[in-house]
């Protein structure tokens, strides 16, 4: 199998690097951390780049690009540690392009690849952990036929700062997804930070107006595993980097009249770092290709992915602390922003047990 990058993929990864490199650096990324993660001026500059559009269809707007393509980008934004949630925002509209009727695509997709609005997937509630089949909101229809939305749902990226949000509720006894624009008085935004740093939110819905967006029961399973595809790529370049932050510290801070880099245990263990990494990114491949696979294989495919994933950010992160020594443990050094952020992704859309699991499952289904 050919893994070499089109011409035109090449481009696109030196463009979105070098505009990184010129434009959002770690001063702007603290920043724009202080400010609840969000930088209004960051997501135009995204838009211009094509970049909020990427994945949808030249029809609504925007450039018509591949899971691929999605990957050399997240990739980048990882190396970078840009708080900004392009990841979500694709994946909303994603969901849409994939599932909505006409009207409704015609009226968000535009909008969204002009960057003039992002649409959140909230569909995680407490007490359900990862599972994704589970829901207790709940949707009911009025007398006019319109449809309105109870419950809760917890940590949405960014959730203040969407123009709307995908939410799975139940209706007639089964599963559906609806389109919940903002803002409006019966939808209630409690804001926080999660563990790296990040803004996120809990929206509480009492009645809120929605619209219908898909009745399909796999509709949510394929977002979900397409926010596991982007995640394995911002994590593969959030590792990539805290190990070149490793290696610069250890080939500068001298012990015994030596540079440490030059003491062979510390060598293994960045080679073993090296090793984790490019096993992460063969994963992350895996399930960059497998989102166009049937569901069977494709929801194999995801989590083995993101177990992979969920093992090696976790250790990566821990043994580029450990080769820094104590100024790894500070957040005034730049290696904390993405050890935090490694952490909080092994933990978003399932752990590594939840998948565990999956795979495990699987295996007694075959056997």
């Amino acid at each position: 199998m050919d893994f070499d990058f089109a011409d035109e993929q090449v481009e696109l990864r030196q463009a979105v690097s070098r505009w990184l490199e010129r434009e959002y650096g770690q001063q702007r990324r603290r920043r724009t951390m202080a400010d609840g993660g969000w930088d209004s001026q960051a997501w135009r500059s995204f838009s211009e780049l094509g970049l909020c559009g990427l994945p949808i269809g030249e029809a609504h707007g925007g450039m018509g690009m591949g899971a691929i393509e999605a990957m050399i980008v997240m990739e980048e934004f990882g190396r970078h540690a840009v708080p900004e949630p392009l990841g979500h925002a694709w994946l909303g509209a994603q969901l849409i392009q994939r599932c909505a009727p006409a009207h409704m695509a015609s009226a968000w997709l535009p909008r969204i690849a002009a960057g003039e609005a992002w649409v959140a997937l909230a569909h995680q509630e407490r007490g359900h952990r990862h599972v994704i089949d589970r829901c207790t909101a709940k949707a009911d229809r009025d007398g006019e036929g319109r449809f309105l939305i109870s419950g809760q749902k917890d940590l949405i990226p960014a959730g203040d700062k969407a123009q709307a949000l995908i939410v799975p509720a139940m209706l007639d006894g089964a599963q559906a997804l609806f389109l919940v624009s903002l803002p409006q008085a019966a939808v209630r935004m409690e804001v926080y930070r999660t563990v790296d740093g990040r803004g996120a939110a809990t929206a509480t819905l009492r009645q809120a107006e929605a619209q219908c967006l898909s009745a399909d029961v796999g509709a949510l399973e394929w977002g979900i595993g397409l926010g596991i595809a982007h995640l394995c790529a911002e994590a593969v370049g959030l590792m990539e980097h805290a190990m070149a932050l490793t290696i610069a510290h250890l080939n500068t801070r001298q012990q015994f009249g030596r540079p440490l880099a030059e003491f062979q245990v510390l060598r293994h263990r960045v080679a073993d770092m090296k090793m984790e990494i490019e096993l992460s990114r063969s994963m992350s491949y895996w399930a960059s290709l497998g989102l166009e696979a049937e569901a069977p294989a494709r929801r194999l495919a995801l989590s083995q992915a993101k177990y992979q994933l969920s093992r090696s950010m976790k250790w990566v992160g821990q043994q580029a602390v450990q080769l820094h020594g104590a100024i790894g443990l500070t957040d005034e050094y730049g290696l904390s922003d993405y050890v935090r952020r490694l952490y909080q992704l092994e933990y978003t859309f399932g752990d590594g047990p939840h998948h565990l699991a999956i795979l495990s499952e699987a295996q007694f289904a075959d056997a």
